[in-house]
């Protein structure tokens, strides 16, 4: 099954630097994700998983996990969230 076909992709490498596993989903804004996640988060702004709608990644304690990002689609406006971005995503 192809996902998100033609969109661009972001490569990155997540570490969870936490003491218990953290689970992001197929279209939360990637860059407010958990805290306790260590990645480039100006990588991955604007950005969700790459993965089939209604699933999740789960980043286990101390274990690098390769991911790829593709961007937010519609109106590209992130929702409050965490409270970092709060609005739109582009101008």
């Amino acid at each position: 099954m192809l996902l998100n076909e033609g969109l661009p992709v972001t490569r990155l490498t997540v570490l969870n630097a936490a003491d218990r596993p953290v689970q992001v989903g197929s279209h939360y804004h990637f860059a407010e994700a958990n805290p306790g996640l260590d990645f480039d988060r100006t990588a991955a702004r604007g950005q969700r998983l790459n993965i089939a709608a209604g699933t999740a990644v789960r980043f286990e304690p101390g274990i690098p996990v390769a991911v790829e990002l593709v961007p937010l689609g519609g109106l590209r406006t992130v929702p409050g969230l965490r409270g970092e971005t709060g609005g739109p995503l582009d101008g």
